[in-house]
């Protein structure tokens, strides 16, 4: 073995045996015990603050002073995401000082990384701020039925990064707050569904009107049509195929479903009647009205 090889050797197994290895298990030991504190006081945090913001957005007079449930929940949401993510960032914090990781220098002195570390965060910057004013513009509130983009269904959060929207299919798609820049919301207006009874031009239209006026009558005094506009327009053509047409403006949630069970009396007594109408039934949801 070359001399200058084993003078090495012999400087390593000395540093070794220098060492104080009752020490370092000491300082061990206590950092990992410090760590295990500091994780057990931030779960505790985590816990307490997550009761408190939960309470503080229960259903009291608070939720009217919000703006309304839909406003509450949306603000309740958003509160939770601050929170963890402020608790986290403190919890990081403390971790990396106990292990002895200068943060301060590190970050006062980081130079290009810093640089670097700046140009990713912009997209988290626009993500925040855009949320930021989509929520005070008050253009999103949890529970909307939105379009953005592509992307409809209704809206089950909103948070600091990110918008998710829950489609009719089972599909949660996560938008980027940046990326939202035109919404269409269903759900701050009633919408009005087009309901077309397709008819022979043989048809005896006036006892038709006289027979749909006799159904929605029947259906008007129900409690689940107190808020709900039914309107008759009459015979109208629509390539050269005549149609006794229907309006029924409600609530986004509902008004399909209404304008299909109105459709399907009126069919039911039309068809009891003998009228004479053609066998293609169609409706088709019109835009939104105030």
């Amino acid at each position: 073995m070359p001399p200058q090889v084993k003078q090495q050797i012999n400087e390593l197994a000395g540093s070794l045996t220098h060492l104080k290895w009752q020490t370092l298990l000491s300082n061990f030991v206590d950092r990992l015990a410090t760590i295990i504190f500091a994780t057990v006081i931030f779960l505790v945090i985590l816990w307490i603050g997550r009761l408190v913001i939960n309470s503080f957005f229960k259903k009291t007079r608070r939720i009217e002073i919000l703006g309304g449930n839909r406003r509450a929940k949306t603000f309740h949401a958003l509160s939770l995401n601050i929170f963890r993510y402020t608790c986290y960032l403190f919890y990081l914090y403390a971790i990396l000082s106990t292990i002895g990781v200068p943060v301060g220098t590190l970050i006062a002195g980081a130079g290009i990384f810093s640089i670097a570390l700046g140009l990713g965060a912009q997209g988290f910057v626009s993500d925040v701020v855009n949320g930021l004013f989509l929520l005070l513009e008050q253009q999103l509130d949890v529970g909307d039925v939105v379009e953005i983009g592509q992307v409809k269904g209704e809206l089950t959060a909103l948070g600091l990064r990110t918008t998710k929207v829950l489609s009719a299919d089972g599909t949660l798609t996560f938008i980027p707050n940046r990326n939202i820049t035109t919404v269409k919301n269903f759900s701050r207006h009633q919408l009005t569904q087009t309901v077309d009874i397709p008819l022979n031009p043989a048809a005896p239209l006036e006892q038709v009107g006289t027979i749909i006026d006799q159904e929605i009558q029947a259906v008007s005094h129900r409690p689940d049509w107190q808020h709900v506009t039914p309107q008759v327009l009459g015979p109208v053509t629509v390539n050269g195929q005549l149609y006794y047409r229907l309006l029924v403006t409600a609530d986004t949630a509902v008004v399909a479903t209404l304008a299909s069970e109105l459709l399907n009396n009126c069919l039911t007594a039309l068809n009891e009647a003998a009228i004479p109408f053609a066998p293609q039934v169609s409706a088709n949801s019109s835009a939104p009205q105030s």
